[in-house]
């Protein structure tokens, strides 16, 4: 706190040895339990709350007077894959290994090995190994959960004037995720909102709308 940053990205540990393998160096029994997590962060939320941050989304802080607090209070934050922004450029291009770029087509990854990037570089060609264009209803669902990420609420209006659904096809979106998560959740005809109690599902709660992790997975982790 001493050091007053403007923004602060408050990420949990994610330990994936299968990935990456200096982790295989980490006993897991060691880590922390999910719920000591949780305290880790509330602690770490109720520091940043009392010091004058406001909190943005589920793992963000920023001072009040910073574009990404300002963002949040008029409903125009965004999050892409470093987490949250202010900035609404339709297009996300990254650079070096592993890097995710966003279009309006859809997204492409780098090689995320540095020596198979590097070796595309050196030889003047795109270092592209994977990417996804969008079809069906994939920015509709992206929507959906880029603004509960960002709002906690996605409005039933907004996705009928921005993608032509009429609002049983979003009522019929809606409601498996609010049988699964209820309490957590509120559905009624204005949309689908996370109250206080339910924000920190929010991650799961999103993740419900993601067609290819629920084809992958049958319930959310």
């Amino acid at each position: 706190l001493s050091l007053s940053p403007d923004r602060v990205a408050l990420y949990g540990y994610a330990h994936v040895p299968w990935m990456a393998r200096r982790q295989q160096l980490i006993p897991s029994d060691l880590l922390p339990r999910p719920e000591e997590r949780l305290a880790l962060f509330e602690t770490a939320r109720d520091l940043f709350t009392w010091d004058g941050y406001d909190e943005i989304g589920i793992d963000h802080f920023a001072r009040p007077t910073d574009g990404l607090a300002i963002a949040a209070r008029n409903g125009t934050l965004r999050r892409n894959f470093q987490g949250y922004t202010d900035d609404t450029a339709p297009v996300l291009v990254g650079l070096g290994a592993s890097s995710i770029s966003r279009f309006p087509q859809g997204y492409a990854q780098m090689n995320p090995a540095t020596s198979g990037w590097t070796k595309a570089v050196q030889a003047g060609s795109f270092a592209t190994t994977r990417g996804h264009a969008f079809q069906g209803d994939d920015r509709l669902r992206a929507r959906i959960i880029e603004a509960l990420m960002c709002d906690f609420a996605v409005r039933t209006d907004e996705l009928v004037r921005d993608f032509g659904i009429s609002r049983d096809a979003a009522n019929e979106i809606f409601a498996p995720v609010a049988a699964v998560f209820s309490p957590f959740v509120t559905h009624d005809a204005t949309g689908l909102s996370i109250p206080p109690e339910g924000r920190p599902l929010t991650r799961m709660i999103a993740a419900r709308f993601d067609a290819y992790a629920l084809a992958k997975h049958s319930s959310a982790i």
